[in-house]
């Protein structure tokens, strides 16, 4: 799914494969590996970079499925978390900064799941 989604995207965008692996400064080979699925579990830093050149949100790039998937948790759980966060250093300012890395845990864990 996240190969289809980047070739889609660079697609609309105009680029061909040279053009994205160039500027994301990846091997053509390996990102046509990522587009035709035969690498599906590309590394968190190159998602990052073929996001930035495709000008799209991580979250684009590994597709929306995680909305359809709630994970609901009770308060005190959500509560020990930030718990945990503050006492690890992660202030509520940068908490932004670690979205990408959820995102990309969120997609791994559904790819594992599909794989079981």
């Amino acid at each position: 799914m996240i190969g289809k989604n980047i070739q889609e995207l660079r697609k609309k965008k105009g680029l061909t494969l040279s053009e994205l692996a160039e500027k994301a400064n990846i091997s053509k080979s390996y990102l046509s590996n990522i587009e035709r699925e035969l690498n599906d579990n590309p590394s968190i830093q190159v998602l990052e970079k073929i996001s930035t050149v495709l000008g799209v949100d991580f979250k684009t790039i590994l597709g929306s499925e995680s909305e359809s998937e709630p994970q609901i948790l009770q308060d005190n759980e959500w509560l020990d978390f930030i718990k945990e966060l503050k006492e690890s250093g992660i202030e509520k300012e940068n908490f932004q900064d670690y979205k990408t890395v959820f995102e990309f845990v969120k997609w791994q864990n559904r790819v594992v799941r599909r794989e079981r």
